[in-house]
């Protein structure tokens, strides 16, 4: 009965997978196609930046009020209305592009909706995870999450770029509403187990559960210190995200950003199929550490010169990187985190990761426009010293942020390595949930 339970939770996971698959490769598509629509028409990094914080921001700041409620409620019901909704404010842009009514103002406002489903979903379909996969196969789980996230990178951003010239803008965010139909027809399909409560008590109030998560995680100084790091680095990563599509178009067309981009999507697909059937190291600690300093090293070179080949390498290398740093991660939070609260401790792990990474976009853009260019202006401050080694003229103050976040990667990550609490989490921390229990839970 216990392997056939086992099957049976791995099957439900899979065709999960699959609708979540099928719809991150639609976000990636009308992601691309927005971001290249809204910088080409404005030249602005200034409002390409703020499209991006749009669809970031408020994911990030109502996840601990979601994290709560998603312990509260049923899992699968979760996701369902949050794809059904997405999926209405995707049909909404595409009508309005359709209608020549797309303002910059309404494109926020519908990528605001979508962050705000997203709040919900991302929370539910990883404490869903927890409950389906048994414990030694987190890793390879997260591996197929990660590179599903791969496949979106690889197909997207090529794929968008060739259909936009032929069926516009609007064509291309109906494809995206198609795959949100696709994904809530999988979750109709499936049953997700509810987890047995044993953390929090019945009569806690929402405040106090929102309060749990960051409770939670500030009495286990391994898990804070890796969600230190985290929140570090995200910053690192909001002003790189901003500025590489301004970056490769300082030198490149359009077409060649999306090549390069499907290329970079290659490298995930890579790391994350090894992932997902490798595992990962069995000291994950260091499967985050190890790969956390290589993708330093990639921004760097990506940094160095405007150079199409050496850009799509370090994307490439960057990429492939990914999937080891984040299966990793997410497979030490599972282990250490109980399942009946991993919606809060999860979605407030979320928050405080990811909050610094749009005020960095915000920033990102004037910083460039007004500081970092300026100086490797062809005539510029830099241009007879970093400029005879970076390049002078577009593009190259952005190439030196670059180098800059690279090196700031890398020397977070060895900092972190020597901090004991970080280091030694998996020895400190004991697994929260063994196999026993995660089998009992699933429920045919």
């Amino acid at each position: 009965m216990t392997q056939r339970n086992t099957h049976y939770g791995i099957g439900i996971f899979t065709l999960i997978w699959l609708g979540q698959l099928a719809s991150l490769v639609g976000s990636g598509l009308t992601s691309f196609a927005l971001s290249t629509t809204v910088y080409k028409t404005s030249e602005s990094v200034v409002q390409y930046g703020l499209v991006l914080v749009s669809a970031m921001l408020p994911s990030v700041l109502l996840s601990p009020l979601a994290g709560a409620l998603v312990d509260r409620w049923d899992r699968r019901r979760v996701m369902l209305s949050s794809d059904f909704i997405a999926g209405l404010s995707t049909l909404a842009i595409a009508l309005l592009f359709r209608h020549e009514r797309a303002t910059l103002g309404l494109i926020c406002l519908t990528s605001v909706i979508t962050s705000v489903c997203s709040a919900f979903q991302w929370p539910a379909y990883s404490a869903a995870t927890t409950l389906l996969v048994p414990k030694e196969q987190y890793g390879r789980a997260n591996g197929m999450v990660q590179l599903s996230q791969a496949i979106s990178y690889l197909v997207a951003p090529a794929l968008a770029g060739f259909l936009v010239v032929r069926i516009q803008v609007a064509g291309v965010i109906l494809i995206d509403f198609a795959t949100f139909l696709f994904a809530v027809l999988t979750l109709l399909l499936v049953r997700i187990p509810r987890p047995a409560t044993a953390s929090e008590k019945p009569e806690s109030s929402l405040r106090q559960e929102i309060a749990y998560g960051l409770n939670y995680l500030v009495s286990r100084p391994g898990l804070m210190a890796m969600l230190g790091l985290f929140a570090a680095l995200n910053a690192l990563m909001g002003f790189v995200n901003t500025l590489v599509a301004p970056m490769i178009l300082s030198f490149a067309t359009e077409d060649v950003l999306g090549t390069m981009m499907s290329i970079g999507g290659t490298g995930m697909l890579v790391g994350g199929g090894i992932m997902s059937i490798w595992g990962g190291p069995k000291r994950r600690i260091k499967g985050v550490l190890g790969f956390l300093f290589m993708t330093g090293v990639f921004i760097v070179i990506g940094g160095l010169r405007p150079s199409v080949p050496l850009a799509t390498a370090a994307a490439f290398g960057f990429f492939f990187c990914v999937p080891f740093v984040g299966a990793s991660s997410q497979a030490i939070w599972q282990a250490k985190v109980a399942p009946d609260v991993q919606g809060r401790v999860f979605a407030t792990r979320s928050m405080i990761a990811q909050l610094s990474a749009p005020v960095a976009m915000i920033l990102a853009g004037p910083i460039a426009d007004y500081v970092f260019e300026p100086l490797l202006a062809t005539h510029g401050t830099l241009a007879d010293s970093v400029g005879q080694i970076i390049g002078t003229g577009q593009g190259r103050g952005i190439g030196l942020m670059f180098i800059a976040a690279g090196i700031l990667t890398m020397l977070a990550t060895a900092g972190a390595y020597r901090y004991p609490r970080l280091r030694l989490v998996e020895d400190e921390l004991p697994d929260v949930i063994c196999d026993e229990l995660a089998e009992q839970t699933l429920i045919p």
